[in-house]
């Protein structure tokens, strides 16, 4: 969330910034709605200054004139109307304040789209297969550890069923993301509620923009999670933290929820999109001077999973307009899968600023006594699944239709070789 004093002082940068992302917002009604806000917050404290005032007038006098007290009557009356009329004008602007975007960040390049991103580097090479390679759809249902129609039969479409050693290396890479993660890079292991409050989902970044694509009970107002982002970002909501108390690294796994209505007709064969999908998530809070150097670390170490898996990756910036709602920079990490002949995003890795900390009011201390300082939060997949599993399956399969397991994975799944 911008804040109200930036957009009065600085509309103008504001609006450019706008411009780069591709986006818009109604900045004139916004401020016109900031200025009758705070003409009303002016009127009723006048009103109320005269109340007690009038008050304690009133309690000085042994006897009260009529005409006064009638008079103050109608002065509670006037602040009441204004009250409602303010919450009101309040909850309007407000819902107009989180539906603007994070500003981009300078290095960000400009661009109107996905044909803007800027690959800026590249590790590990292509296998070079004698065979023509089969796609992970093709493989998983050969090998029986991918299960389509029954998936289908259960959930409808987008949903498939993993069974056997299908589920066995899914799970192996969860461990073995969670562990290199935590023994590696530093991160503390959260295992968060995968359903969270409204205000929750307000806080990330997700609430009102994005509320077609999000699963929602609405008997108890739960919204189910599309990412560990969202409760991670809401772990210290309202909070002050200490001095010292930063940087914070957390990871953790959920399963994520996602309706994909955005995504309509893209990648409707295999598993690389679906409405449920795991992912392990890499989180930040971090002062604001170390918010880039942290942004680079993340992507390293969610890069360091493609290397040790010994999957070809490449790293992505992308360009203003392809930036996620709450982003101000962001890298995307795209495996290659030589069985769909295609680049897959398995993360992107984002420093929001002090965007979310602002909706979400996560302040930290730098000093003792010092004045609270919003942090700045930084989140990325370490990595995202289904994806990384098709990687494995159409990089490391073999002639025969065998997959071999990737050295790290194997003391987890407890085999060289999936036939």
């Amino acid at each position: 969330m911008l804040s109200i004093q930036f957009i009065r002082q600085d509309h103008d940068i504001l609006r450019e910034a706008l411009a780069r992302r591709n986006d818009d917002a109604p900045l004139d009604e916004i401020l016109r709605l900031d200025s009758e806000h705070r003409t009303l917050l002016q009127k009723i404290e006048a009103l109320r200054a005269r109340r007690n005032e009038v008050s304690k007038e009133l309690g000085r006098m042994k006897e009260r004139p009529p005409e006064l007290i009638a008079d103050m009557r109608d002065v509670g009356d006037r602040i009441k109307a204004l009250e409602q009329e303010e919450t009101s004008l309040s909850e309007r602007l407000n819902d107009m304040l989180l539906r603007i975007p994070n500003i981009p960040h300078p290095t960000v390049p400009l661009g109107k789209g996905e044909p803007d991103n800027v690959v800026v580097r590249s590790r590990g090479e292509p296998r070079r297969f004698d065979f023509k390679p089969r796609p992970h759809w093709e493989l998983g249902e050969a090998l029986g550890i991918i299960d389509f129609q029954r998936g289908v039969k259960l959930s409808g479409s987008r949903f498939y069923l993993l069974k056997g050693w299908g589920a066995r290396l899914q799970r192996a890479l969860i461990d073995f993301m969670l562990d290199l993660h935590i023994s590696k890079h530093g991160y503390t292991e959260i295992y968060p509620p995968f359903m969270v409050r409204r205000e929750c989902m307000i806080g990330s970044g997700n609430l009102p923009k994005f509320a077609d694509n999000l699963y929602h009970d609405e008997e108890d107002d739960f919204w189910f999670v599309p990412t560990a982002e969202v409760p991670l970002t809401n772990l210290y909501r309202g909070e002050i933290l200490p001095p010292g108390t930063l940087p914070i690294y957390h990871v953790a796994f959920t399963t994520c929820f996602r309706r994909e209505k955005m995504s309509a007709g893209k990648d409707t064969r295999g598993i690389k999109r679906g409405h449920q999908f795991d992912k392990v998530e890499l989180y930040k809070f971090v002062e604001p001077d170390e918010s880039d150097e942290e942004l680079e670390r993340m992507v390293e170490d969610a890069g360091a999973v493609c290397s040790k898996l010994g999957l070809p990756y490449r790293i992505v910036q992308l360009c203003t307009a392809d930036l996620g709602f709450a982003s101000a920079k962001s890298y995307d990490i795209e495996v290659w899968s030589p069985g769909c002949d295609e680049w897959l995003e398995v993360s992107s890795c984002s420093n929001c600023t002090d965007f979310q900390a602002r909706r979400a009011n996560v302040r930290y201390r730098p000093d003792p006594g010092d004045k609270p300082q919003f942090v700045h939060t930084l989140n990325g997949s370490g990595l995202a699944l289904p994806r990384v599993l098709i990687a494995v399956l159409e990089n490391y399969q073999q002639s025969d239709g065998s997959i071999t397991v990737p050295a790290p994975l194997r003391p987890y799944v407890g085999a060289d070789v999936i036939r």
